[in-house]
């Protein structure tokens, strides 16, 4: 490449005049997310002012941008693949992607075979950065892609120690509102359903219902908790066991929508009125919610805001690598139906 022809202004002097960061500079020349419109702006008159050209095509021959990014799934077990939250997480990142010029490109990773293939494909350029989800507690690709130094942000988190960025909801948070909700109308036989708990979302809301048990007084054995791995057929067979150990069970907490859905079904079959006799609050707040019979009173994640966090850290560190990983916890809401 030849040399810069003296005078031709420089991202540097653009973010000098400006008064911003160079990363900054950069996400406005290449239309990403993450910067206010009057910061916009402000850099868009710095660029005219100085006449400053991005030299696109040296960037592409460094070799510094593929201009893609990775969503990696790291879920093992097929069926979730149909589940709610994965399609709403993909369209949230979709969404969120759109006015970046990258594509999204989508990677199926269960094996350590796949991992070591994935790793080297990444590492070859051919993406930016990578967002991955559905990440159990002993998976080291999270790890992996830390030690080869790409840009890697996390939907959840695999510990309460995570060692990369991650973008997660306040599951524990939100399962104690749930829960106290159940108590405040009077409830006092409250079961769980959970998710895998090799799953850290999974021990948080379960830790959620407990604390908020605890908070009351009360106390729940590990009889009042079945296991579930999110599918609606788990939650009908933990909520018929539920039933058998507790005939006078009158709350039900489950760990996500179709889960509950599935308690709702069971119960049915029971011949148990809900919420007269029964209680159901799922997770999640998916259109699901609103079809089942009767309406499902629910805990919120904000999807949409999951994917344009988990866009806008993955993009912060392209432009700017960071010194500290972040962590961002958004909060959730209980949306109150029919069910409870």
């Amino acid at each position: 490449m030849g040399r810069r022809r003296p005078g031709t202004p420089t991202l540097e002097e653009v973010a000098a005049r400006a008064g911003v960061g160079r990363g900054t500079v950069s996400r406005v020349v290449n239309n990403a997310a993450g910067v206010s419109d009057s910061t916009r702006r402000t850099v868009q008159q710095a660029i005219a002012e100085l006449g400053y050209v991005p030299n696109l095509a040296a960037r592409s021959l460094a070799g510094r941008r593929a201009d893609a990014v990775a969503l990696v799934m790291t879920e093992p077990d097929w069926r979730l693949f149909a589940e709610p939250f994965f399609s709403g997480i993909v369209s949230s990142l979709g969404d969120a992607l759109a006015d970046t010029g990258m594509q999204l490109l989508l990677t199926l990773v269960r094996s350590d075979a796949e991992r070591r293939r994935f790793l080297e494909y990444a590492r070859g350029g051919r993406v930016d950065g990578v967002l991955l989800m559905s990440v159990h507690a002993d998976d080291p690709l999270p790890d992996m892609l830390a030690e080869a130094r790409l840009p890697t942000v996390l939907l959840g988190r695999r510990s309460g120690d995570e060692r990369v960025s991650y973008v997660d909801a306040d599951n524990a948070g939100g399962a104690r509102d749930a829960v106290a909700h159940l108590l405040a109308t009077g409830r006092r036989a409250i079961a769980t359903i959970t998710g895998p708990l090799d799953m850290y979302v999974a021990q948080c809301r379960l830790r959620g219902y407990r604390e908020a048990l605890a908070s009351a007084r009360l106390a729940a054995d590990d009889s009042w908790v079945a296991q579930g791995d999110f599918t609606e057929e788990s939650g009908q067979r933990a909520m018929a066991r539920l039933l058998e150990r507790h005939p006078g069970i009158d709350g039900v907490l489950a760990a996500s929508d179709t889960t509950a859905a599935g308690a709702l079904r069971a119960l049915r079959t029971a011949g148990r009125r809900v919420p007269q006799d029964v209680a159901v609050i799922g997770f999640d707040d998916f259109p699901l919610a609103e079809r089942t019979e009767p309406r499902l009173s629910t805990v919120r994640q904000p999807l949409t805001e999951i994917g344009r966090v988990m866009v806008r850290l993955l993009v912060e560190e392209l432009e700017e690598p960071a010194v500290a990983w972040r962590h961002v916890i958004l909060r959730t809401e209980l949306v109150l139906r029919d069910s409870a």
